[in-house]
């Protein structure tokens, strides 16, 4: 639309489209508003017609299967808030860190101290735990959700925390900042409509062997289904390298700023296994652009019942970030010549 267009010209455009048979999903930002249409019909028809329109600047057919997560629907950075005070996807680098699991009170109070000491802005701690063998420790669920909930209360960090079935979502939702799919749930198809619907940013990591077509494809569900707020995770790819848990797939945050306008977070924890490897990855993903990271730090992780080789001990973690500094310099200061130039 025009910059200048009001809503009975917003109003009179979808009119017109919906005459065509197409679906609508609109954006509407501070200076312009878009409007999708989605859907089978005669598609160069549609498009003249509304060209014709004087309060339309221009019509363009989206060639990327992925239509809403697309650069080519929204040429601006989509930037989600979280609890009004962290923002993902501007000159803020956002740090998420905290433990695999929820283990006790006492260790995510903890996990939540050292997080919020270190520079986090997000308290991350898995609840309902997704494990390979039936035998291992599937975290407390609901249990765990309060306790994060009370970490949160005493650090005043936001919380993020895997949900990993449709069923789960509003009871996750009730409790958690944001909601994650983890890597084996990123094509859980009736959880990525549920999540569409759930009122909560969502961040969506990508498969153990899935392309970066088909993760915004998965984004694109829950886009479609009514959420705008999804920010993507590179957290490693299956390969048949051994030496680290997973294949970092570093150059897929930069392929996705080129794509995608949702905000794109790296995982060096579970793409390493190894957390000598972890600060190394960090600042490899500050360099690349990435829009933050998400960590696994815990008290003491010689005695954590998940993931322990690849959690940062307090002195670690505290190291780390201190080392980051210089490149979050560097970082903020090439996002702000990029949001002067339009990028944001």
């Amino acid at each position: 639309m025009r910059k200048n267009a009001v809503r009975e010209d917003i109003d009179s455009v979808i009119r017109r489209i919906e005459d065509f048979g197409y679906k609508i999903h609109t954006i509407e930002g501070e200076e312009r508003v878009v409007i999708g249409a989605i859907g089978v019909g005669d598609t160069s028809a549609c498009l003249e017609s509304l060209e014709a329109m004087d309060c339309v600047e221009k019509a363009v057919r989206i060639s990327a299967p992925y239509k809403f997560v697309s650069l080519e629907f929204k040429k601006s950075r989509t930037v989600i808030r979280i609890n009004d005070r962290v923002h993902v996807g501007n000159s803020e680098f956002v740090v998420m860190a905290g433990p695999c699991s929820v283990e006790s009170e006492r260790q995510i109070l903890e996990s939540a101290e050292l997080a919020a000491k270190g520079g986090a802005h997000v308290l991350r701690g898995g609840a309902f735990k997704p494990r390979t063998s039936p035998y291992d420790f599937q975290g407390m669920e609901e249990a765990g959700l309060k306790l994060l909930a009370k970490a949160r209360e005493h650090s005043g960090l936001a919380i993020v925390t895997e949900v990993m079935s449709d069923q789960d979502v509003a009871l996750v939702a009730s409790y958690a900042d944001i909601l994650q799919v983890g890597a084996r749930n990123m094509q859980n198809f009736a959880l990525l409509k549920a999540l569409g619907r759930c009122g909560r940013p969502v961040l969506l990591k990508r498969g153990l062997s899935s392309t970066i077509k088909e993760l915004l494809m998965s984004a694109e569900y829950i886009v479609a289904h009514g959420n705008n707020d999804v920010m993507l995770c590179e957290r490693g790819i299956r390969t048949f390298e051994t030496a680290t848990r997973n294949t970092c797939d570093i150059v897929a945050c930069a392929v996705l700023r080129e794509l995608t306008h949702l905000p794109v977070i790296l995982d060096p924890s579970h793409a390493t296994g190894k957390r000598s490897l972890v600060p190394p990855l960090a600042r490899a993903g500050v360099a690349i652009g990435a829009d933050g990271l998400i960590l696994e730090i815990h008290p003491n992780p010689q005695k954590a019942i998940s993931d322990g080789a690849q959690s940062l001990d307090p002195a670690q973690w505290f190291h780390m970030m201190e080392d980051l500094q210089p490149y979050l310099a560097l970082w903020k200061k090439s996002r702000l010549a990029e949001m002067g130039a339009g990028g944001v």
